[in-house]
């Protein structure tokens, strides 16, 4: 595994330096490394998607631990820089174990680059990365909605995102966020990292997070799950009579199962995830319980994943 020397005479050696404009900050710690890679569950013959692997330091403990790796770099210098290492590293034989993705892991900013797409192959995979942190809500979102053959992430990202993916109703962090990831995943925090641990240390502090895919989402289309959101915490201030307007049969929403405590006095942002769903379902904009992540299908009518 790269040393922070090692990091920079890589870079050195090339004429490079990290880019604030693309937020490189290669994680240094190499037991942290380690403790992302632990509690992904990954191993041999695992498929792993890659995003932001700068130099390769965390690709190279993947590989070492025998899984295949599919890594998506947008910088030109790192992605050179990469094509050129780590099938070196590897060796004849093995080469088939990396395939490199040189361009933005998003398509249009909802949707899976096709060449990543291309290169998973429809294959069960888990997204381990130390990830970009403009891409880190977008890229999560896009994989719990769209992906159910992605049933692992395990990411070190911005920690002010690893709370709102965390945090319980009525607090300033609960939002459309939370409770999608929640009603696909268990979101279990797994530590904090302190700026020191990156090179150049970040303007912010980080965490490590798990999101283990529920083996029954609390919602059978994770699409409609989106759409709902958006539309009910785009005025998160706003009692959520005025949000979902005069037509809303308020008797009949009450009546209906799991909604009993659900008033149009009430802010979005003060109902629990079973309550939005349970007011989904009460409105018809969601259907019933999924029965397991493979039948999570996303609804082709939806494009955005906005939350």
């Amino acid at each position: 595994m790269q040393t922070l020397t090692e990091i920079k005479h890589l870079l050195e050696s090339r004429g490079l330096r990290p880019k604030k404009s693309l937020g490189q900050n290669f994680l240094v710690d190499q037991n942290l490394i380690r403790k992302l890679v632990d509690c992904s569950g990954v191993g041999a013959g695992s498929l792993v998607l890659e995003v932001g692997p700068g130099t390769g330091t965390l690709t190279e403990e993947l590989l070492a631990r025998g899984c295949e790796v599919v890594a998506c770099e947008l910088d030109d210098d790192l992605a050179g820089l990469l094509a050129e290492r780590i099938p070196a590293m590897l060796g004849p034989g093995k080469q088939h174990r990396f395939t490199l993705v040189h361009g933005d892991c998003l398509e249009g900013k909802r949707t899976l680059s096709p060449l990543i797409t291309q290169a998973l192959g429809g294959r069960p995979f888990a997204l381990v990365a130390n990830l970009p942190y403009a891409a880190a809500t977008p890229l999560m979102s896009t994989l719990l909605v769209d992906h159910p053959e992605c049933p692992t992430l395990a990411v070190t990202i911005q920690r002010e995102v690893a709370e709102r993916l965390g945090a319980a109703p009525g607090g300033k962090d609960y939002g459309a966020l939370a409770v999608l990831a929640q009603s696909l995943a268990q979101v279990r925090p797994i530590a904090t990292l302190p700026r020191e641990c990156f090179w150049p240390r970040p303007d912010v502090t980080s965490a490590m997070v798990l999101l283990s895919r529920r083996a029954e989402p609390l919602v059978a289309d994770p699409a409609a799950l989106s759409a709902f959101l958006r539309d009910l915490f785009a005025h998160r201030r706003k009692q959520i009579g005025a949000v979902l307007g005069k037509g809303t049969d308020w008797e009949t929403v009450a009546a209906a199962p799991g909604c009993g405590e659900i008033t149009p006095m009430l802010r979005a942002e003060q109902l629990s995830v079973p309550q939005v769903v349970a007011l989904g379902r009460a409105l018809g904009r969601l259907e019933g319980r999924g029965t397991s992540a493979n039948n999570a299908r996303p609804n082709p009518r939806s494009t955005s994943h906005e939350v």
